[in-house]
């Protein structure tokens, strides 16, 4: 048996569904508040558009294959997973809560605050649509504003700031059914753009202002941080997904070899290609082979980017914190891997850039693979799970050779299973009454 695996409680597993990949990875925090990452399977995804789940059996045999490889590397079995949601289905919004308190006497508590956010709840949105998350912005207390926590303070009004984050019901219930029928059980759904800055942004980022910038196959995640708090998601409906797609059309090659063109020589700053050199593409069946200049290519390249960079800005410029973001811009995601796409972030947007890798929080002894932004929302999503589990939680893990040793010595035999994962989960369909905004 494992022991190293199996004397340890609290093993999380997350799946992020993506256009590109599908990814399973388990882990559990150590004695010293790391991540140990246990076991990571990932396969190609063909079921997701866009970060929205377009076939169901494809996405379903994605993340059966990507569980299986985890499991075998980990040595374990898992049933419950977290998981992430995201795409352009996503939105957020702003609104403002108030609550009268009876009793001026008494200190305001968390049973106040929780009240406040469960009103938040009762707003009704446009039809099909849900409430994700409810984040506090600041709080005022009767004439006292600005107050990020109240808790412990005197006063009759509560009032606060709230940053919505709503998406579409079906697109959750997909994900739902997929996972379902890849046989498993989720525990809880978080919003793909926060999971990737749990990963990647220092608490020091998130205090001083910063904009985390997930370019992904589908879709595009903006989540911007001040004073530590979310203030403003978005999400663009442009990945790297359609520069491939730019490639393909500009150079008339195929999908599969205008990929291979933008991972092993795109750049997204033409002006730092000093070589130019010609690069060949086997031709069709009798036909000559294809010759492409290796500035052209970056110009295509360069010529999408800056479209998602303005778009980049624009959500900036409408969160209000066109100003207010010291430490500038951090990207992730697979299109994050670009050849100076950093500086061409810097020249378009005038802010500070660097590339975030997730390993702010994983223990030593890490594969170098985990150090691609690739894994940005994986990693993620195993914080935000592993976060999200109770205290007494054991890990619904089982070892897979002393399974097989009690099916052969008794047929029909029960496994023996080391207890269950936390039973938490956050229902995101509960029915709400309605109201207007």
């Amino acid at each position: 048996m494992n022991e190293t695996i199996h004397n340890a409680q609290n093993i999380a597993v997350a799946v992020d569904i993506g256009t590109t990949k599908v990814c399973a990875i388990a882990g559990r925090r150590n004695e010293y508040g790391k991540i140990e990452v246990l076991g990571v399977g990932r396969v190609k995804s063909e079921g997701v558009s866009r970060g929205v789940v377009s076939n169901i059996d494809k996405t379903v045999k994605a993340i059966r294959e990507s569980v299986a490889i985890a499991e075998k590397n980990a040595n374990c079995k898992f049933k419950i997973v977290h998981v992430g949601v995201a795409g352009q289905h996503i939105k957020s919004l702003h609104h403002r809560g108030l609550l009268v308190r009876q009793d001026d006497n008494t200190e305001i508590n968390k049973e106040d605050v929780e009240k406040l956010i469960r009103d938040m709840h009762k707003l009704v949105l446009p039809p099909g649509d849900k409430i994700l998350h409810v984040i506090p912005q600041e709080f005022t207390v009767d004439d006292e504003q600005n107050i990020l926590d109240p808790v412990g303070m005197s006063g009759v009004r509560l009032e606060a700031n709230f940053h919505i984050i709503t998406g579409q019901i079906t697109a959750s219930r997909n994900i739902m059914k997929c996972v379902e029928k890849a046989d498993l059980e989720i525990a809880g759904m978080t919003l793909e753009p926060i999971a990737s800055a749990a990963s990647v942004l220092s608490e020091e980022e998130k205090e001083a202002g910063v904009a985390l910038v997930d370019i992904g196959g589908g879709t595009t995640d903006i989540t911007i941080f001040k004073d530590g708090i979310i203030r403003h998601t978005a999400v663009i409906p442009f990945g790297g997904n359609v520069i491939t797609r730019d490639i393909r059309e500009g150079c008339t090659v195929m999908n599969d070899q205008a990929e291979k063109l933008k991972v092993k020589f795109g750049s997204a700053l033409s002006s730092e290609i000093f070589d130019n050199r010609i690069i060949t593409i086997p031709g069709f069946k009798g036909r000559e082979p294809k010759e492409i200049s290796e500035k052209n290519l970056a110009r295509i390249i360069e010529a999408r980017i800056e479209e998602i960079f303005d778009y980049v800005i624009w959500e900036i410029r409408r969160s209000g914190f066109e100003r207010k973001l010291i430490a500038g811009i951090v990207l992730t995601g697979g299109g994050s891997l670009l050849r100076h796409i950093d500086l061409l972030s810097e020249k378009h947007t005038g802010l500070p850039t660097r590339r975030g890798e997730p390993i702010e929080n994983l223990a030593h002894g890490y594969s170098n693979d985990l150090m691609s932004p690739v894994f940005a929302t994986a990693i993620g999503l195993l914080i935000t799970a592993i976060d999200n589990m109770p205290a007494n939680a054991d890990s619904v893990v089982f070892d897979i050779e002393e399974e097989d040793e009690e099916l052969n010595l008794e047929k029909g035999g029960s496994r023996k299973i080391l207890g269950k994962l936390f039973t938490y989960a956050k229902d995101f369909f509960e029915a709400t009454p309605d109201s207007e905004f």
